[in-house]
Protein backbone atom coordinates (compact mmCIF):
# COMPACT_ATOMS: atom_id res chain seq x y z
CA UNK A 1 0.00 0.00 0.00
CA UNK A 2 1.48 3.32 -1.01
CA UNK A 3 -0.39 6.54 -0.25
CA UNK A 4 -3.10 4.86 1.81
CA UNK A 5 -3.00 6.03 5.40
CA UNK A 6 -3.63 3.03 7.59
CA UNK A 7 -4.32 2.95 11.28
CA UNK A 8 -1.60 0.40 11.95
CA UNK A 9 -1.84 -2.29 14.51
CA UNK A 10 1.28 -0.86 16.10
CA UNK A 11 -0.60 2.37 16.76
CA UNK A 12 -3.73 0.52 17.67
CA UNK A 13 -1.84 -1.37 20.33
CA UNK A 14 -1.19 1.89 22.15
CA UNK A 15 -4.60 3.51 21.87
CA UNK A 16 -7.44 2.90 24.34
CA UNK A 17 -11.11 3.87 27.71
CA UNK A 18 -13.42 3.03 30.40
CA UNK A 19 -13.50 1.19 33.69
CA UNK A 20 -13.93 -2.51 34.16
CA UNK A 21 -17.50 -3.68 33.85
CA UNK A 22 -19.44 -6.89 33.57
CA UNK A 23 -20.86 -5.46 30.32
CA UNK A 24 -17.46 -5.75 28.68
CA UNK A 25 -16.45 -8.60 26.39
CA UNK A 26 -12.96 -10.08 26.36
CA UNK A 27 -10.77 -11.23 23.48
CA UNK A 28 -8.74 -14.47 23.75
CA UNK A 29 -5.63 -12.47 24.71
CA UNK A 30 -7.41 -10.62 27.52
CA UNK A 31 -8.29 -7.25 25.95
CA UNK A 32 -11.65 -5.95 27.16
CA UNK A 33 -14.03 -4.00 24.94
CA UNK A 34 -17.58 -2.74 24.87
CA UNK A 35 -19.78 -1.59 21.99
CA UNK A 36 -21.44 1.46 23.53
CA UNK A 37 -23.51 2.30 20.46
CA UNK A 38 -24.61 -0.31 17.94
CA UNK A 39 -24.48 0.57 14.26
CA UNK A 40 -27.07 -0.51 11.70
CA UNK A 41 -24.67 -1.80 9.04
CA UNK A 42 -23.51 -5.38 8.50
CA UNK A 43 -20.55 -6.79 10.37
CA UNK A 44 -17.20 -6.08 8.73
CA UNK A 45 -15.55 -8.88 6.75
CA UNK A 46 -11.92 -9.95 6.73
CA UNK A 47 -10.09 -7.93 4.06
CA UNK A 48 -12.37 -4.90 4.25
CA UNK A 49 -11.29 -1.52 5.63
CA UNK A 50 -12.65 0.45 8.56
CA UNK A 51 -12.88 4.21 8.30
CA UNK A 52 -12.73 5.36 11.90
CA UNK A 53 -12.35 8.32 14.20
CA UNK A 54 -10.60 7.69 17.49
CA UNK A 55 -9.71 9.23 20.82
CA UNK A 56 -6.86 7.71 22.81
CA UNK A 57 -6.42 8.13 26.54
CA UNK A 58 -4.24 6.94 29.36
CA UNK A 59 -6.35 6.79 32.49
CA UNK A 60 -8.29 10.09 32.38
CA UNK A 61 -5.83 12.04 30.20
CA UNK A 62 -6.45 12.40 26.47
CA UNK A 63 -3.36 11.72 24.37
CA UNK A 64 -4.65 12.09 20.81
CA UNK A 65 -7.89 12.38 18.86
CA UNK A 66 -8.93 12.43 15.22
CA UNK A 67 -12.34 13.94 16.00
CA UNK A 68 -12.77 17.17 14.05
CA UNK A 69 -9.97 16.16 11.69
CA UNK A 70 -8.92 13.41 9.30
CA UNK A 71 -10.28 9.90 9.85
CA UNK A 72 -7.92 6.95 9.78
CA UNK A 73 -8.23 3.66 7.94
CA UNK A 74 -7.30 0.14 8.92
CA UNK A 75 -7.56 -3.17 7.12
CA UNK A 76 -9.42 -5.88 9.01
CA UNK A 77 -7.31 -9.01 9.20
CA UNK A 78 -7.60 -12.28 11.06
CA UNK A 79 -5.27 -11.97 14.02
CA UNK A 80 -4.62 -14.35 16.84
CA UNK A 81 -4.52 -13.71 20.60
CA UNK A 82 -1.73 -11.10 20.42
CA UNK A 83 -3.04 -8.55 22.98
CA UNK A 84 -3.63 -5.99 20.25
CA UNK A 85 -6.64 -3.78 19.57
CA UNK A 86 -6.80 -5.29 16.07
CA UNK A 87 -8.40 -8.34 17.70
CA UNK A 88 -11.57 -6.30 18.13
CA UNK A 89 -11.86 -4.87 14.60
CA UNK A 90 -13.50 -7.93 13.03
CA UNK A 91 -16.44 -7.75 15.46
CA UNK A 92 -17.44 -4.21 14.41
CA UNK A 93 -20.20 -2.80 12.20
CA UNK A 94 -20.63 0.48 10.33
CA UNK A 95 -21.89 3.03 12.87
CA UNK A 96 -20.51 1.24 15.93
CA UNK A 97 -18.93 3.18 18.77
CA UNK A 98 -16.65 0.99 20.87
CA UNK A 99 -14.34 1.31 23.85
CA UNK A 100 -11.23 -0.88 23.98
CA UNK A 101 -9.19 -1.25 27.16
CA UNK A 102 -5.65 -2.52 27.69
CA UNK A 103 -3.59 -2.90 30.86
CA UNK A 104 -0.15 -1.32 30.74
CA UNK A 105 1.14 -4.21 32.88
CA UNK A 106 0.26 -6.64 30.08
CA UNK A 107 1.81 -4.39 27.44
CA UNK A 108 5.05 -4.24 29.44
CA UNK A 109 5.33 -8.02 29.22
CA UNK A 110 5.38 -7.67 25.43
CA UNK A 111 7.52 -4.54 25.26
CA UNK A 112 9.33 -3.23 28.34
CA UNK A 113 10.41 -0.09 26.42
CA UNK A 114 7.09 1.73 26.61
CA UNK A 115 6.88 5.56 26.73
CA UNK A 116 7.74 6.97 30.19
CA UNK A 117 4.21 8.29 30.75
CA UNK A 118 2.94 4.69 30.80
CA UNK A 119 3.37 3.19 34.25
CA UNK A 120 2.41 -0.05 35.97
CA UNK A 121 -1.24 -0.09 36.95
CA UNK A 122 -2.27 2.34 34.20
CA UNK A 123 -4.90 1.58 31.60
CA UNK A 124 -4.87 2.57 27.95
CA UNK A 125 -8.20 3.41 26.39
CA UNK A 126 -9.28 3.64 22.77
CA UNK A 127 -12.63 5.13 21.79
CA UNK A 128 -13.48 4.13 18.21
CA UNK A 129 -16.31 5.39 16.01
CA UNK A 130 -16.75 3.45 12.76
CA UNK A 131 -17.74 5.99 10.10
CA UNK A 132 -17.77 3.54 7.20
CA UNK A 133 -16.76 0.08 5.98
CA UNK A 134 -14.94 -0.02 2.63
CA UNK A 135 -14.25 -2.92 0.29
CA UNK A 136 -10.87 -2.02 -1.23
CA UNK A 137 -7.90 0.36 -1.34
CA UNK A 138 -9.35 2.32 -4.25
CA UNK A 139 -12.35 3.31 -2.14
CA UNK A 140 -10.03 4.19 0.74
CA UNK A 141 -7.87 6.39 -1.49
CA UNK A 142 -10.86 8.24 -2.96
CA UNK A 143 -12.23 9.09 0.47
CA UNK A 144 -8.78 9.99 1.78
CA UNK A 145 -8.20 12.42 -1.10
CA UNK A 146 -11.56 14.08 -0.42
CA UNK A 147 -10.90 14.26 3.32
CA UNK A 148 -7.44 15.76 2.75
CA UNK A 149 -8.91 18.55 0.63
CA UNK A 150 -11.47 19.27 3.33
CA UNK A 151 -8.79 19.19 6.03
CA UNK A 152 -6.73 21.79 4.18
CA UNK A 153 -9.74 24.10 4.13
CA UNK A 154 -10.30 23.60 7.86
CA UNK A 155 -6.61 24.13 8.66
CA UNK A 156 -6.46 27.32 6.59
CA UNK A 157 -9.64 28.69 8.16
CA UNK A 158 -8.09 28.41 11.64
CA UNK A 159 -5.10 30.56 10.66
CA UNK A 160 -7.21 33.02 8.64
CA UNK A 161 -9.44 33.56 11.67
CA UNK A 162 -6.47 33.92 14.04
CA UNK A 163 -4.91 36.62 11.85
CA UNK A 164 -8.23 38.45 11.52
CA UNK A 165 -9.22 38.20 15.17
CA UNK A 166 -5.84 39.43 16.43
CA UNK A 167 -5.58 42.16 13.75
CA UNK A 168 -2.13 40.95 12.69
CA UNK A 169 -0.48 42.72 9.78
CA UNK A 170 0.86 39.75 7.82
CA UNK A 171 0.95 38.69 4.17
CA UNK A 172 -0.54 35.40 3.03
CA UNK A 173 1.88 33.72 0.65
CA UNK A 174 2.41 30.49 -1.25
CA UNK A 175 0.03 27.72 -0.26
CA UNK A 176 -1.27 29.49 2.85
CA UNK A 177 1.51 30.59 5.24
CA UNK A 178 1.20 34.08 6.72
CA UNK A 179 4.41 36.10 7.12
CA UNK A 180 4.80 39.13 9.39
CA UNK A 181 8.04 40.97 8.60
CA UNK A 182 9.51 43.06 11.40
CA UNK A 183 12.88 43.47 9.68
CA UNK A 184 13.41 42.28 6.12
CA UNK A 185 17.18 42.00 6.54
CA UNK A 186 19.93 43.69 4.54
CA UNK A 187 22.27 40.80 3.70
CA UNK A 188 22.03 38.03 1.10
CA UNK A 189 18.49 36.91 0.39
CA UNK A 190 17.25 33.56 1.64
CA UNK A 191 16.22 31.57 -1.42
CA UNK A 192 15.77 28.00 -2.55
CA UNK A 193 19.08 26.17 -2.64
CA UNK A 194 20.73 28.54 -0.16
CA UNK A 195 21.82 27.32 3.25
CA UNK A 196 20.15 29.41 5.94
CA UNK A 197 20.94 29.62 9.65
CA UNK A 198 17.80 30.43 11.65
CA UNK A 199 16.97 31.07 15.29
CA UNK A 200 13.36 30.53 16.26
CA UNK A 201 10.75 30.35 18.98
CA UNK A 202 7.87 27.96 18.23
CA UNK A 203 4.38 28.19 19.74
CA UNK A 204 1.07 26.39 19.37
CA UNK A 205 -1.23 28.89 17.73
CA UNK A 206 -4.45 28.03 19.54
CA UNK A 207 -2.96 28.14 23.05
CA UNK A 208 0.16 30.27 22.65
CA UNK A 209 2.18 27.60 24.47
CA UNK A 210 5.88 27.66 23.61
CA UNK A 211 7.23 24.24 22.66
CA UNK A 212 10.79 24.96 21.55
CA UNK A 213 13.23 27.86 21.26
CA UNK A 214 16.78 28.61 20.14
CA UNK A 215 16.43 32.34 20.82
CA UNK A 216 18.17 32.20 24.21
CA UNK A 217 21.81 33.38 24.48
CA UNK A 218 24.30 30.59 23.87
CA UNK A 219 21.97 28.50 21.71
CA UNK A 220 23.03 27.92 18.12
CA UNK A 221 20.73 28.47 15.16
CA UNK A 222 19.73 25.55 12.99
CA UNK A 223 21.21 25.43 9.49
CA UNK A 224 19.53 23.73 6.53
CA UNK A 225 19.10 24.03 2.75
CA UNK A 226 16.00 26.03 1.93
CA UNK A 227 13.27 24.77 -0.36
CA UNK A 228 14.22 21.09 -0.49
CA UNK A 229 11.86 19.68 2.13
CA UNK A 230 14.23 19.34 5.07
CA UNK A 231 11.92 21.51 7.20
CA UNK A 232 8.15 21.85 7.34
CA UNK A 233 6.61 23.38 4.18
CA UNK A 234 5.57 26.57 5.99
CA UNK A 235 9.23 27.27 6.75
CA UNK A 236 10.35 26.53 3.20
CA UNK A 237 7.93 29.08 1.77
CA UNK A 238 7.97 31.61 4.62
CA UNK A 239 11.70 32.09 5.20
CA UNK A 240 12.18 32.98 1.54
CA UNK A 241 10.59 36.35 2.38
CA UNK A 242 13.68 37.36 4.41
CA UNK A 243 17.33 38.21 3.91
CA UNK A 244 20.25 37.81 6.31
CA UNK A 245 19.41 39.73 9.48
CA UNK A 246 15.68 39.46 8.88
CA UNK A 247 13.24 39.02 11.75
CA UNK A 248 9.56 38.25 11.84
CA UNK A 249 6.85 35.68 12.53
CA UNK A 250 5.47 32.77 10.49
CA UNK A 251 1.84 31.65 10.98
CA UNK A 252 1.50 28.16 9.54
CA UNK A 253 -1.68 26.09 9.00
CA UNK A 254 -1.65 22.43 9.99
CA UNK A 255 -1.32 21.02 6.49
CA UNK A 256 1.86 23.08 6.00
CA UNK A 257 3.34 22.02 9.35
CA UNK A 258 3.11 18.36 10.41
CA UNK A 259 -0.16 17.48 8.67
CA UNK A 260 -1.79 14.31 9.97
CA UNK A 261 1.30 13.42 12.02
CA UNK A 262 1.30 14.46 15.68
CA UNK A 263 2.79 17.93 16.01
CA UNK A 264 4.70 19.48 18.92
CA UNK A 265 1.49 19.57 20.96
CA UNK A 266 0.82 15.88 20.30
CA UNK A 267 -2.14 16.41 17.96
CA UNK A 268 -2.47 16.15 14.17
CA UNK A 269 -3.07 19.22 12.00
CA UNK A 270 -1.78 21.71 14.57
CA UNK A 271 -1.51 25.36 13.53
CA UNK A 272 1.91 26.70 14.57
CA UNK A 273 3.62 30.07 14.76
CA UNK A 274 7.33 30.84 14.84
CA UNK A 275 9.23 33.98 15.71
CA UNK A 276 12.31 33.72 13.52
CA UNK A 277 15.63 35.46 12.93
CA UNK A 278 17.68 34.70 9.83
CA UNK A 279 21.18 34.74 11.28
CA UNK A 280 23.05 33.96 8.07
CA UNK A 281 22.62 32.89 4.43
CA UNK A 282 25.27 30.76 2.71
CA UNK A 283 25.83 29.41 -0.80
CA UNK A 284 27.24 26.15 0.58
CA UNK A 285 26.88 24.24 3.82
CA UNK A 286 29.00 26.07 6.42
CA UNK A 287 31.69 24.15 8.24
CA UNK A 288 30.75 23.09 11.78
CA UNK A 289 32.31 25.00 14.62
CA UNK A 290 35.61 23.56 15.84
CA UNK A 291 36.27 23.15 19.54
CA UNK A 292 39.29 25.20 20.64
CA UNK A 293 42.50 23.25 21.21
CA UNK A 294 43.15 22.48 24.83
CA UNK A 295 46.70 23.35 25.97
CA UNK A 296 48.91 20.41 26.96
CA UNK A 297 48.70 19.43 30.60
CA UNK A 298 52.37 20.21 31.24
CA UNK A 299 52.19 23.50 29.35
CA UNK A 300 54.57 22.28 26.61
CA UNK A 301 53.79 22.70 22.92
Amino acid sequence: MTKTLLFSTAIAASLFAACGSTDYSKTPSGITYKIVEKGSGPQVKIGQFLQIHYTQKINDSTLMTSEGGMPVFTRVDSVGPVYNAAEVFRFLHKGDSVVVVQDVDSLMKQNPMLPPFMKKGDKLYLHLRVADVLDNEQQVQAIQDKEMAGQKDRDQAIVDEYIRKNNISANKIGKGTYVKIDEAGTGPKADSGKYVSVKYRGKLMLTGKEFESTMEPGKDPITFPLGVGQVIPGWDEGIRQFSKGGKGTLYIPGFLSYGSRPGPGGQPNEALMFDIEVVDVHDTMPQPKQNPMMPPVDGKQ
